[in-house]
């Protein structure tokens, strides 16, 4: 089962890179359901094992990339993200004070914040695009304008895969042109 997870992972996430076009310093947030992957109801079954077998699918690959994850935690710690400290000095986001356990944040972001070199948790955040496994609801931290990705891998495990890119807000009207590169 935890070779499916990881395969199924490695997939969705390299078909997101290429399809949501993200590049080196591109953030990708992530909201995932261990519960879901495995068959059960959100919240109900976490599981540190099918966290591990999730990040081995993708985590070397993004950070190979350049590519920040904003990690997101479950509502007992009211959807705050797991990022890397850099990111959020970078961005001047005020940290907040709480370290996710499988219970309180989700195995998800606790296998993140153990990955991170030097993780930290954020309340907002405007991330280029985003990855909901199992309908954890992340598009509070996408950046305005969001477009759903129609990925051919839409599944890990058990749990359904949705997932957006942001572009650039089209402005002007009927005379505009647009840069086909913002799109």
């Amino acid at each position: 089962m935890f070779e499916t997870i990881k395969n199924d992972a490695n997939a969705v996430f390299v078909e997101l890179i290429e399809t949501a076009k993200l590049n080196r310093g591109s953030i990708l947030v992530i909201g995932c359901s261990t519960s879901e992957i495995t068959g059960e109801t959100i919240g109900t079954h976490s599981s540190m094992d099918t966290a591990k077998a999730l990040y081995d699918g993708f985590y070397d690959m993004l950070k190979e990339k350049g590519i920040y994850i904003a990690v997101q935690c479950c509502e007992h710690l009211n959807r705050a993200l797991v990022i890397e400290r850099e990111l959020a000095d970078k961005l001047n986001l005020e940290i907040v004070n709480a370290v996710p356990q499988p219970k309180a944040g989700g195995s998800s972001a606790t296998t993140a914040y153990s990955l991170m070199n030097d993780p930290v948790l954020v309340e907002h955040i405007k991330a280029d695009a985003g990855i909901d496994i199992g309908g954890t609801l992340i598009g509070m931290h996408l950046k305005e304008t969001a477009v759903p990705l129609r990925l051919k891998n839409r599944h890990i495990g058990k749990a359904y895969v949705a997932s957006a890119r942001t572009r650039a807000k089209f402005i002007g009207g009927a005379r505009a042109v647009y840069d086909e590169e913002l799109m």
